[in-house]
Parts: structure tokens; sequence; C-alpha cells
């Protein structure tokens, strides 16, 4: 993820990828099922861009992988 995003969008980045990756979702499906083009997960996961996901997404996402936003969030500020 790009340096310049905060250490709490590198965490909820992280932990969308490694829950899409746990219930064998690919990039490309979990960005169509949100109704993103096609690279639009694959922007936020990429080191080297400055993409993210605001709360609109993750609430997307969260029904998408049948699973809670809270999910996404660490229990303490970090």
């Amino acid at each position: 993820m790009h340096e310049s995003l905060d250490k709490i969008e590198r965490y909820v980045i992280s932990k969308v990828r490694e829950i899409r990756e746990t219930k064998k979702v690919t990039q490309e499906e979990l960005s169509l099922s949100i109704g993103k083009n096609i690279t639009f997960i694959s922007q936020v996961e990429a080191p080297s861009k400055k993409a993210k996901y605001n709360v609109v997404h993750l609430n997307l996402i969260a029904k998408a992988l049948d699973c809670s936003p809270k999910d996404f969030w660490p229990e303490k500020p970090l």
C-alpha cells in the first residue's frame, strides 16, 4: 500500500484483502459485485496506488463478503 496512506487505512485494506482471500473471492469478482469497474479492488490493494475505501465501499464489500463492516476495523485505535 502506498506510504502516504494512514496506518488505519492500510490496516482496513489489509483486512479486506485477508477476508476476501479467505473466502476465495477474486479482486475482479469483488469489484463487480459492488458495482465498480473490474480494477477497483486491485487499485486499492496495489502498493503503488493511493486509492482507498470509503465507508460506502466498506458497507458494500461487507455485504458481498457476507461479513460485518466491523470485521475490517481493529479492536483498539491505531
